[in-house]
């Protein structure tokens, strides 16, 4: 009987050994740049609302949709959007305790969609692969160089992937000779299922503007349904991969019908709908924050000023001065 029970215990004990510990959700913000450097007062309403986490984007900005030059680190960018600005903003983030997602960005003119960036012909081609290579791999150098904990190396180029795909494994390689930290790329809501390289980085990393309601003020109820079947692909996907899946965009403007295209950003969407950003972010929260293959996210956007952003009669994206604000502050707590 001893025997036993000193049998049961040590299978017991190896059992608890043995279970993996809970992991962390990546609570974080996407934290615009702006022309000033930051400082603790900057970073305490990021601190008030849980977040353990930023996304820090500097850019680089093409001239039109077939140009192959990116122009990166100039003086005439904002501080916060080059090489110096991103150094000094992870300081102070990681001093107040926070990791870090380094996501270097393409603006192209007038706001062009990334996704639909093509050159014309080969030497334009050549020329924008080493544009870029030269753009990624000097953050990269950064995110080596401040310890960052994951390094996003695109966003949202979804026809330079399909026509370069090569270009992109190449590129990995490239980058984790550099930096040895984790990896992921930020394809859009409906391009990461064509995304070839996932098993080659540590996340498939989602902007995840996936629609999931029709109404004009969306009601939690009718987005968790909207998420049901979202929820059943995301998972098999994973699986697929057997990567963990990070949001490394999400979020809903204060408009009517919120969650039917929230990728949309149209300037004749002038409504304002306080409740309909409310009821869409809860839903996502309580349809997949707790899966286990889903590692967290970053809402979109957070701004440096916080005192002079957002409100009740703003209807961007931003939750900062919005009841929102206080729902994210509650399950980033959890």
């Amino acid at each position: 009987m001893q025997r036993l029970l000193y049998s049961s215990l040590i299978f017991l004990l190896m059992a608890c050994a043995a279970a993996p510990s809970p992991v962390s959700k990546i609570n974080g913000i996407s934290y615009v740049a702006n022309r000033i450097a930051v400082d603790s007062t900057h970073i305490q309403p990021v601190i008030n609302i849980n977040a353990n986490s930023a996304a820090i984007m500097p850019f680089g900005f093409i001239r039109n949709i077939n140009d192959p030059e990116i122009i990166y680190n100039s003086d005439r960018q904002w501080y916060g959007e080059t090489k110096a600005g991103a150094k000094q903003y992870i300081s102070e983030l990681n001093r107040a305790g926070l990791s870090i997602m380094l996501k270097p960005q393409i603006w192209i003119w007038r706001g062009e969609f990334t996704g639909t960036l093509v050159m014309n012909n080969e030497e334009d081609w050549e020329a924008l692969e080493k544009s870029y290579a030269n753009f990624i791999l000097d953050y990269a150098d950064l995110a080596q160089e401040m310890q960052v904990q994951i390094f996003c190396i695109g966003t949202e180029l979804e026809l330079f992937i399909k026509n370069r795909p090569q270009f992109w494994f190449s590129l990995i390689k490239d980058i984790r000779n550099v930096y040895k930290g984790k990896l992921t790329y930020a394809a859009n809501w409906d391009e990461f299922w064509r995304t070839p390289f996932w098993d080659e980085l540590d996340y498939i990393g989602i902007d995840a503007y996936f629609p999931v309601s029709n109404m004009q003020t969306p009601t939690v109820k009718d987005c968790i349904k909207g998420w049901a079947s979202e929820k059943v692909k995301l998972a098999n996907f994973s699986k697929q991969w057997t990567k963990p899946i990070l949001f490394t965009e999400f979020g809903y403007r204060s408009v009517d019908y919120t969650a039917k295209e929230p990728w949309k950003y149209d300037r004749s969407m002038t409504s304002i709908n306080l409740e309909g950003q409310s009821n869409a972010t809860e839903a996502l929260f309580q349809s997949v924050w707790d899966e286990p293959w889903f590692a967290g996210g970053y809402i979109w956007k957070w701004f440096v000023a916080h005192d002079e952003v957002g409100g009740p009669e703003n209807n961007q994206f931003t939750p900062q001065n919005k009841p929102v604000e206080a729902l994210i502050a509650k399950y980033y707590s959890k």
